[in-house]
């Protein structure tokens, strides 16, 4: 590690608070103070009554969520907006009346106050506040610097603070910039995948599987360019990272093999089309329609509103029920019985006009009735209908089929019996009831 060069970087600072106390110093120094001040108390007076109108705007506007987020973090800033507004007008008016230099500390205020500003209100299309405060924070220490005219001296210092490893060097100042530019590249090539994935998931021409394949592949190009280029901008080799990589490769490849394996699975899927958004599928006691097919995992809600997040691997090693692999028909049984009084043929009749009575039931792919076996009790019957809405529930239209042939039974008197045991005892049994005087 190189040492730091303590007595030149302490006369810096000597010379800078030399500096600092002679201008303070100054009658016009206070004067600048107390128009700054005066300038973000009339902003902050304007600002609460111009807040209310803009609030009332923002509300009109429908269905824009980044032009409203965009809109908000203005309105909260409309303080800094009018402070800025108005110390600039003063500066101007003081530059009429005196010299420039008695301007320097609102020229300052007015520079680092209108660099906060720009920052603090394009960071906010960062959603996450915690990143967003530290992306702002550190583009405002990098303006500061700017303005103060102590940016090389900044970045002299962070290289001094190296780490030396043989022959590769590693500095604070290397590290920063490397850190800043992947991440700009990172957050850029994100920004663009998922504007070229929406505009691919528009295509219509397209089927959703391909249209899903499309936008991922496109995405992930984005990322992995995006990461080349920030490596080669910092001035990285990638040619001295294949070992390097490779050894790497081998170990992320034992440790992350379920992941691999999802991501790969969920690439077949997408080539091969044999389920898409939409699609009503049973996967062992999971039963929904899929809502996304992520690349790790396929996202399935069932009739009772959860979420199910099955990994892609399971549909290619498990069986899955496709009700919509081909088409949306589904022909469903329903099992019943009548009592043995009763006319088959016209039980057959019945049955076949009650479940084209459901609106549901297809009338395209009429109902059949089949009378299957002479029962311990009962004639059994199966009556089998279409649906082509199997995404809407199974079990609802089978209700709604066996409401119908209770109602249509009972108007036509077919009786539906329930089993009746008879009971034989082998030795004779004295039955004597309760309420019998007892014998004397």
């Amino acid at each position: 590690m190189q040492t730091i060069d303590l007595p030149a970087l302490l006369d810096a600072v000597l010379a800078f608070a030399q500096t600092a106390k002679a201008y303070f110093g100054l009658p016009w120094t206070y004067y600048q103070i107390l128009i700054i001040g005066g300038c973000y108390f009339a902003g902050w007076l304007v600002s609460r009554r111009v807040e209310p109108w803009l609030e009332d705007w923002a509300r009109t506007i429908k269905g824009k969520p980044g032009l409203l987020r965009l809109l908000i973090a203005v309105m909260r800033r409309t303080n800094w907006i009018f402070f800025l507004l108005f110390l600039a007008g003063a500066r101007l008016v003081t530059l009429e009346l005196t010299w420039p230099s008695r301007t320097y500390l609102m020229a300052l205020a007015l520079a680092l106050g209108s660099a906060w500003l720009a920052i603090s209100v394009s960071s906010r299309i960062i959603q996450n506040r915690t990143i967003a405060r530290l992306v702002a924070f550190a583009i405002f220490v990098y303006v500061a610097l700017g303005i103060l005219e102590l940016r090389t001296e900044t970045a002299d210092f962070l290289d001094q603070l190296a780490l030396q490893l043989g022959d590769l060097r590693i500095s604070v100042l290397f590290v920063l910039r490397t850190v800043i530019i992947t991440a700009g590249f990172l957050w850029v090539a994100n920004l663009l995948g998922n504007f070229f994935e929406s505009r691919i998931s528009q295509v219509e021409d397209l089927s959703p599987s391909f249209r899903v394949l499309a936008g991922k592949v496109v995405k992930i190009g984005l990322i992995i360019v995006a990461g080349m280029m920030a490596l080669s901008s910092t001035g990285i080799d990638l040619t001295a990272l294949t070992v390097f990589s490779g050894a790497v490769g081998v170990g992320l490849g034992f440790g992350l093999q379920k992941v691999v394996s999802n991501f790969i699975s969920g690439v077949i899927i997408l080539m091969d089309r044999s389920i898409k958004p939409g699609d009503t599928i049973a996967l062992g006691e999971t039963f929904g329609w899929i809502r996304e097919l992520r690349a790790r995992f396929v996202s399935v809600i069932t009739r009772d509103g959860r979420e199910y997040l099955i990994p892609n691997e399971d549909f290619i090693t498990q069986q899955v029920v496709n009700w919509s692999f081909s088409d949306k028909l589904v022909r469903l049984d329903v099992d019943f019985g009548v009592s043995y009084d009763s006319d088959p043929h016209e039980v057959t009749r019945l049955a076949i006009s009650a479940a084209t009575s459901v609106d549901r039931v297809l009338s395209t792919r009429p109902p059949v009735c089949w009378m299957t076996q002479f029962g311990a009790s009962s004639l059994d019957f199966k009556l089998r209908f279409w649906i082509s809405d199997p995404q809407a529930g199974l079990t609802n239209v089978r209700g709604k089929v066996l409401i119908a042939l209770w109602d249509i039974f009972k108007e036509n008197g077919v009786n539906i019996p329930f089993p009746h045991r008879e009971i034989i005892m082998r030795s004779p049994v004295e039955v004597v009831s309760r309420d019998a005087p007892e014998a004397d």
